[in-house]
């Protein structure tokens, strides 16, 4: 599989070239090679770095629902919105090419992940059976700057596992050739802790794993954070991930 490149605009730290060379590999050897940087096609300003990030495992749950919509808190067959705290998040997809990230429109972006009480909807699983439901679960085609938006609410837990949301995009997904980068997205600890200590969450009492805890997460999951700004709700967050296509 080729390497998938996450393109973020905001860097908690500046990266050293000696840490850019390590996440980035082979691909940063060429770059350096040729004395070349990618950039954002028509970005002002500094330009974010391409970053290399790591796929991570599709898990037992993803249904290919083919569910067309950007809210997807309900369970079309009932009408029933899966209570929580309100959670905006957009996917920037970006193509890496000609040493610079443009922005791929029409990607295919699914997302999912379980309610605040730790279950997947259309699945039958020796904890639950929600086959038939279609709760948090969805997927909306980039716009022309590459995003795709969701209304969601923030994830819930179940045993074993941290916080987290699967997200797949797919460029061309009618064609068997088509591009395709899986993995997860996950939130800092302390941002969960506010979050559990209120309605629905706090029933469930504590949480059994924490980031540190999830060997998915130990994985390359340091390299898939999202960063939420509070609303007046909920919360707002952007994963931009840049993919390195043939």
């Amino acid at each position: 599989m080729t390497d998938h490149v996450l393109l973020s605009s905001v860097f908690r730290r500046q990266l050293s070239r000696r840490d850019t060379l390590a996440l980035l590999g082979k691909s940063a050897v060429c770059l350096v090679t040729a004395g070349l940087w990618p950039r954002v096609a028509g970005a002002a300003g500094p330009d974010p770095l391409c970053v290399v990030r790591p796929t991570q495992t599709e898990g037992p749950y993803f249904v290919d629902e083919q569910l067309n919509r950007s809210d997807i808190r309900s369970d079309p067959s009932g009408g029933a919105i899966k209570t929580g705290t309100p959670l905006s998040l957009t996917v920037a997809a970006s193509r890496l090419g000609g040493g610079a990230c443009h922005p791929l429109e029409g990607a295919h972006v699914d997302i999912w992940h379980c309610d605040a009480t730790g279950l997947y909807s259309d699945v039958k699983d020796p904890r639950f059976n929600t086959t038939g439901q279609q709760f948090l679960r969805g997927y909306q085609l980039t716009d022309a700057k590459g995003e795709a938006r969701f209304l969601t609410i923030y994830p819930g837990w179940y045993e074993g596992r941290t916080v987290h949301i699967h997200v797949k995009v797919r460029a061309n997904p009618k064609d068997r050739r088509g591009y395709e980068f899986t993995s997860q997205m996950y939130f800092d600890d302390a941002l969960t802790d506010r979050v559990y200590a209120a309605a629905p969450y706090a029933a469930r009492g504590p949480r059994t794993a924490r980031n540190h805890d999830d060997f998915i997460f130990r994985r390359g999951g340091n390299r898939l954070m999202l960063d939420p700004t509070q609303t007046a709700d909920g919360y707002a967050a952007t994963f931009a991930v840049g993919l390195q296509m043939p």
